[in-house]
């Protein structure tokens, strides 16, 4: 990666017109192209040595893009152009897998717990079932690009999926599974947002007290309950969109 490099004149600019330089060369390296989403931005020290300034110069310029949503700051990463929102359908169930596929990113899956248990009273609660039964809970993550996109937390009623038992969810995200060989009838969606705890942070890879998107799920199959799941999103890189037709 190349920058100008300074010269007397920049040099002898006031911190006000500094900052502002290091703005505009890094706002036109993204808006033509050259600095493409995902393409990571010098680390401070290195516009420091190149632009000759303070830390608190390139911060100021730095935290201005970060406002304008042309760029991310990640923790321990550095600092990235920003990738176009992601958007998901309020009125349809998405594949997370072919979700971030059709976005041209690469995916990457990680299961992080799941356990075949008798359904204690906190699974029947969560899925509105009275009887004893045997569920599956599973919690995993969807990366895109080796970045967290969403990390999911998921019971599955094996009354009513008995053949879920025998799927590995090693290797194949459950959401994934379920849409292939589980028909359904009925499903609800509830959003809502967080502010992320010490856990989700770790494995969203953000800050403690970053917003989150919520979206907790249910399905039916007649009647019969299905799956319920909590996806959670980065707060800052996602949204929901629904388009709607009059009667």
């Amino acid at each position: 990666m190349s920058l100008p490099a300074h010269n007397g004149a920049l040099q002898a600019a006031d911190k006000l017109t500094l900052y502002k330089q290091i703005r505009h060369d890094i706002e036109r390296r993204i808006l033509t192209g050259e600095w493409p989403p995902g393409h990571r931005i010098p680390f401070e020290h290195e516009l420091m040595e190149r632009y000759g300034c303070s830390r608190m110069t390139v911060n100021k310029a730095l935290s201005e893009l970060a406002q304008a949503d042309l760029i991310e700051r990640r923790r321990r990463a550095g600092t990235f152009v920003r990738r176009p929102q992601h958007l998901s359908a309020v009125l349809k169930i998405v594949d997370i897998r072919a979700e971030i596929i059709a976005l041209g990113r690469s995916y990457a899956y990680q299961l992080i717990h799941c356990a075949r248990r008798a359904a204690n009273a906190g699974d029947r609660a969560r899925l509105g079932v009275r009887k004893a039964g045997k569920v599956i809970a599973i919690a995993c993550r969807h990366s895109a690009d080796n970045v967290p996109f969403a990390i999911e937390d998921r019971l599955i009623d094996l009354d009513t999926v008995p053949e879920a038992a025998a799927a590995d969810f090693t290797t194949e995200p459950p959401g994934s599974w379920l849409l292939h060989h589980v028909p359904w009838t009925e499903a609800e969606h509830t959003i809502s947002a967080v502010l992320a705890d010490e856990r989700t942070a770790a494995e969203l890879d953000i800050a403690v007290g970053a917003p989150c998107l919520v979206i907790d799920r249910y399905t039916w199959r007649s009647a019969r309950t299905v799956t319920s799941v909590r996806l959670l999103y980065p707060g800052d890189s996602h949204r929901l969109v629904a388009r709607f037709k009059g009667g």
